[in-house]
């Protein structure tokens, strides 16, 4: 049976994805979108046609992985529950993560695009702009929940978010290469609480 138009788009897409996460992860800054459209089994057209140009597909792929990580930390935390809770939520799953079969080429992958990120003044605020629009999901997550009799604002839930994603993602690294292959989920859950103090929450 063949493909609809919308269909077969959207398989290229996804192919797309996949492609770009292997050869990146394979050869970091040397990534050709050549060889990316090749493992595909697309042309080079079809990345012009789905995400602009190569800094495109990247962008999408970075927002393809963070959807998802985000998406069930969320469905995980209910609206009334706890800022502490929350963040025991949050530091838990990202543990979870470090024992994924693919958690070592998921972070090959992340370090690839960092490199290619430093070596592209284009690609790098794209991408920072990527990631902080999933930290503002955190962010979000955080704001109003209560702890010690008080809702956590908008600025305080901010700066939270920051910390708590660039500790776990921290964590998770020493982890995943073996720095720490021990650490258990009550650690990650105490290095976030560490976080839940006046210093880093701010004034509201």
């Amino acid at each position: 049976m063949r493909m609809t138009r919308a269909e077969a788009k959207e398989h290229n897409r996804r192919a797309l994805l996949e492609a770009a996460r292997l050869v990146v992860a394979r050869d970091g800054h040397r990534a050709r979108l050549e060889e990316i459209a090749e493992q595909a089994g697309v042309t080079t057209g079809a990345v012009y046609s789905l995400f602009g140009n190569k800094n495109g597909l990247l962008v999408a792929l970075v927002t393809d992985c963070l959807t998802p990580h985000y998406d069930g930390i969320e469905q995980a935390v209910p609206a009334d529950m706890g800022l502490i809770e929350t963040v025991e939520v949050f530091a838990r799953h990202y543990r979870r993560l470090c024992d994924d079969p693919d958690a070592l080429r998921q972070l090959s992958f992340e370090i690839s695009l960092q490199d290619l990120a430093l070596r592209d003044p284009e690609l790098r605020p794209r991408l920072a702009a990527s990631v902080r629009a999933h930290e503002e999901r955190l962010t979000s997550l955080l704001a109003g929940r209560v702890h010690h009799g008080n809702a956590l604002t908008m600025r305080q839930a901010q700066r939270l978010a920051t910390g708590l994603r660039g500790l776990m993602v921290g964590l998770s690294q020493g982890v995943i290469l073996g720095l720490a292959q021990a650490v258990p989920e009550q650690y990650f859950t105490a290095a976030a609480h560490a976080l839940v103090t006046p210093d880093v929450l701010g004034p509201p």
